[in-house]
């Protein structure tokens, strides 16, 4: 019998920094039966820590993401409805096909000067006080802000909407996040109705109630739903956590910080660096084992899960050789941060802007930046990684 690794034994340590415990796995081999720690702690999965092998988990047909196809279904998918992350072909490529004839890299483009005034607004509030949490005062409200535009979402109900989706993708128990995601299911409902109702607009979630595909086809009211869902939230969670941990990455690397201040033109690789060193996203939603198969000479049974690790994979040294040196001149071509395959994240050119102007712009206003203390404490649960706090001073 397959031996089963409880992550929660490893405490709080496992939460700060799961790559030690993660490269202590590999070292043994790049497959793993794991019990989840808590609030997860029912949890039992396969957890695939190695980069070829993570790379190719994420691209194997018979690794289902819809739970339905061994009988399984999920919270989220009963509350909010089917959507993109929980969806295989045909299904997936019909809804993909769908979001993509309205969310597209023309109108991401067309964000650019917004993204900056936003950024610019946030900045000449925060950084007259000499002082101030990065989380609060730039990488949570300006992913929430252009995100909100974007689909149309009222600014006075983004405060609460933050809570919600937060609880919901690193929920500190099962009860507060079943709460979450009714009161997820109830607010998006009303405001994909509401939008119904007003008529005709230029903001993405009523581009999407409008839609149709050659054919005719349409989104459902339970897929306009699952759609809004993982646009807002995948829209602003992982950014948050891109910015935060990316600027503490290069505050806590001062040599890496003084070569990028010197050459702005490494900006790009520096944020490809971020995304390889410390994801946003620790580990993809759970797969399902559609028939028995193999993983790295593992037997795998039908119906047993299958968690890809993300932040796993990119710290593997065959891959990445001295995986734990952040080093923004790196050769990042490959890393998983952002998924692999037909689930590779919809919202990452999006996600990339943001960094780009935020990242760049807060550095050629603050050259003083500095930490202030030690970072907020990490997210619970193994999808998002990410800190609650970032002080700073400059």
């Amino acid at each position: 019998m397959t031996e089963v690794i409880d992550l929660g034994e490893f405490g709080e340590a496992f939460r700060r920094d799961p790559h030690r415990v993660y490269a202590m796995l590999r070292k043994s081999g790049p497959v793993h039966r794991v019990r989840l720690p808590a609030p997860d702690a029912h949890h039992v999965t396969w957890l695939v820590v190695g980069y070829e092998e993570a790379r190719s988990a994420l691209t194997d047909p018979r690794l289902a993401k819809d739970g339905g196809k061994i009988g399984v279904t999920f919270l989220d998918e009963e509350l909010i409805g089917k959507y993109l992350l929980a969806a295989d072909p045909p299904q997936h490529t019909r809804l993909r096909g769908l979001i993509s004839r309205t969310f597209t890299m023309r109108r991401v483009e067309e964000l650019r000067p917004r993204v900056q005034r936003i950024t610019d607004d946030l900045l000449d509030a925060m950084l007259p006080s000499g002082r101030a949490d990065l989380v609060e005062s730039l990488s949570y409200p300006l992913p929430i802000t252009v995100i909100g535009e974007l689909l149309g979402v009222p600014e006075m109900d983004r405060a609460e909407f933050r809570k919600l989706s937060t609880e919901a993708v690193a929920p500190t128990s099962s009860g507060t996040e079943y709460d979450a995601f009714v009161r997820l299911a109830e607010y998006l409902a009303d405001l994909i109705e509401d939008k119904r109702c007003a008529g005709p607009s230029d903001d993405l979630l009523s581009d999407l109630i409008r839609t149709t595909a050659e054919d005719g086809d349409r989104l459902s009211p339970q897929e306009l739903r699952g759609m809004a869902f993982i646009l807002l939230v995948a829209g602003h969670e992982t950014t948050v956590n891109l910015l935060t941990s990316g600027i503490h990455a290069l505050l806590t690397h001062p040599d890496q910080l003084a070569a990028l201040r010197a050459d702005l033109t490494l900006l790009d690789g520096a944020i490809e660096e971020m995304l390889r060193y410390e994801g946003p996203v620790e580990n993809g939603t759970f797969r399902f084992a559609a028939e028995h198969l193999e993983i790295a000479g593992t037997s795998v049974e039908r119906g047993d899960p299958v968690m890809v690790g993300l932040t796993a994979a990119d710290r593997d040294g065959h891959r990445f050789p001295a995986p734990d040196r952040f080093d923004i001149r790196r050769d990042t071509r490959g890393h998983l941060a952002f998924g692999h395959g037909i689930h590779y994240c919809l919202g990452a050119p999006l996600a990339r802007l943001e960094a780009r102007t935020a990242i760049r712009t807060l550095l050629e206003r603050a050259p003083a930046l500095t930490l202030d203390g030690p970072p907020g404490d990490w997210l619970p649960g193994m999808l998002m990684r990410g800190m609650r706090a970032l002080p700073m001073r400059w």
